[in-house]
């Protein structure tokens, strides 16, 4: 991570911060039951990688966001424009932010490309706005914004317990992966609600992950990817299953979906492996990355 103060452009200009916002993928995610709240209690194993969001954040009058590179919207709906909102009004601020969003995370792909976002933008106005919050005092207005916006405050591996928001960091070895995505979204909320009891679990598919990233042997950790989701994705299915035997017949070592889906991601010996996998998988109608996990920060201030 390359770490520096707030760039200055002149007195004139307004001060500007370019930060990266890393990616994750669910090694495991196990669904253990439903909550008085609704909601459903989950274990899971979450990993950044490589593939990265790019935000430049500029003082403004108000709160801006423009996007290029994917159709998302950019008004107070946007989980970015949430973030800035959210942490202006617990500081008791008024202060405002021109947002821009180089979109390369797929959208409502399971990869928490707009959890990651709100975390950058958290991370970024903490510094811009001169507000010198503590990591502690961030996560109170993270958990208020997504159950995975609190993990990418910090990335790197960690098991999600609750509703995904109860953290415990891991070290985890790095490894290379091939994601695989059909070009269609797919609704968390829709997905959860075709959750039936049959597909609970008890938490044991992450801990027996957790053994094998201890052991750091490629081959156990993908033999212990799982996720519970996969059994309840409705019309996304056929593209999870399809791309899931791709990758197992491109050589991959295991496969498994990322969150609610539809990406898919498969585990390489090595990152020349990974990157023969795509190579192979790209010849088909979808979208292909090969990508290294991160064990440091998700969220990492760029000069410019």
């Amino acid at each position: 991570m390359l770490g520096f103060g707030a760039l200055s452009t002149g007195s004139v200009r307004a001060r500007r911060l370019v930060l990266s916002a890393a990616a994750k993928v669910n090694l495991t995610l196990e669904v253990l039951g439903r909550r008085a709240d609704g909601y459903h209690e989950i274990a899971t194993v979450m990993q950044t990688i490589d593939l990265a969001d790019r935000l430049t954040l500029e003082e403004a009058p108000g709160l801006e966001l423009r996007a290029v590179g994917s159709p998302i919207p950019t008004d107070a709906t946007n989980l970015a424009v949430r973030a800035a909102a959210a942490l202006r009004d617990a500081a008791g601020i008024d202060r405002g932010v021109r947002i821009r969003l180089d979109k390369r995370i797929p959208v409502a792909a399971g990869l928490g490309g707009g959890s990651s976002d709100a975390a950058a933008v958290l991370v970024g106005l903490n510094r811009l706005w001169r507000l010198r919050w503590p990591r502690e005092r961030l996560e109170a207005v993270a958990v208020s914004l997504g159950m995975d916006v609190p993990f990418f405050l910090r990335g790197g591996t960690a098991l999600g317990t609750g509703r995904g928001e109860k953290l415990r960091h891991v070290a985890g070895p790095g490894f290379a992966l091939v994601l695989v995505n059909p070009g269609v979204g797919s609704s968390t909320a829709e997905t959860y609600g075709r959750v039936t009891p049959g597909m609970y679990t008890g938490g044991e598919r992450s801990r027996s992950l957790l053994a094998a990233l201890a052991s750091r042997r490629t081959a156990q950790i993908a033999e212990h990817l799982h996720n519970a989701l996969e059994a309840a994705l409705g019309p996304v299915e056929r593209h999870v299953v399809k791309m899931k035997a791709a990758l197992m017949a491109a050589g991959a070592l295991g496969a498994a979906m990322s969150g609610s889906g539809p990406t898919v991601f498969g585990l390489a010996r090595s990152w020349d492996h990974a990157r023969q996998l795509r190579a192979r998988l790209t010849r088909l109608s979808w979208s292909c990355w090969a990508v290294r996990t991160i064990r440091g920060p998700a969220i990492r201030l760029k000069a410019q």
